[in-house]
């Protein structure tokens, strides 16, 4: 991986801007530096400010997604023996904000995780919140766990609800969590 290191874009893509949610393009040539790389996604900085670029851009970056693919197998593995729940939370953990290099998991923001089965159909519904209120990246973030959880067989739809009771606060993050920020 090619962090902190300039890298020049080899063709347009589209980009999140951070932390507003906005959609923008950033044209071939654009010179970034990328700040985080996690769950397939790319924390970047530009001239603009940070954007966040998704794995389907990925070569733009003149990244490979070997490594990214073999974590996505270890997946579809736990759903192939049958334990579609911890399956989910292993997808829930490929989730990052932007701006923080601890999954959505990890760092308490996700307060509930069921699979429904309703007329044949396997349904998960989630409820997590946000660091702060005023996030933009908020939906961003939401979507890309409903739409992490969609890759697995086996699961019909998913639903991703913010909410913010109860506020989220510091104390919700895990040890793992901790240690990755150096709280502890």
């Amino acid at each position: 991986m090619r962090t902190h290191e300039e890298i020049e874009l080899t063709r347009e893509v589209e980009a999140i801007q951070i932390p507003s949610g906005d959609t923008m393009l950033l044209p071939a040539g654009t010179k970034v530096m990328i700040t985080q790389a996690l769950g397939g996604t790319y924390t970047v900085a530009t001239q603009q400010g940070l954007a966040r670029i998704a794995d389907r851009n990925a070569d733009a970056l003149g990244l490979d997604l070997e490594a990214e693919k073999e974590k996505k197998n270890t997946v579809q593995q736990a759903v192939a023996e049958g334990d579609l729940q911890s399956a989910v939370w292993e997808q829930l953990k490929t989730v990052y904000d932007p701006e923080i290099p601890v999954n959505i998991v990890d760092l308490g923001l996700v307060y509930d995780c069921v699979i429904l089965e309703e007329e044949g159909q396997k349904n998960v519904e989630v409820k997590m919140t946000l660091t702060a209120p005023g996030c933009g990246m908020g939906p961003t973030i939401a979507a890309d766990a409903q739409s992490k959880i969609l890759t697995l067989d086996g699961i019909d739809n998913a639903r991703v609800d913010l909410v913010w009771d109860p506020p989220w606060n510091q104390d919700m993050i895990s040890e793992e969590g901790k240690m990755k920020l150096g709280m502890i």
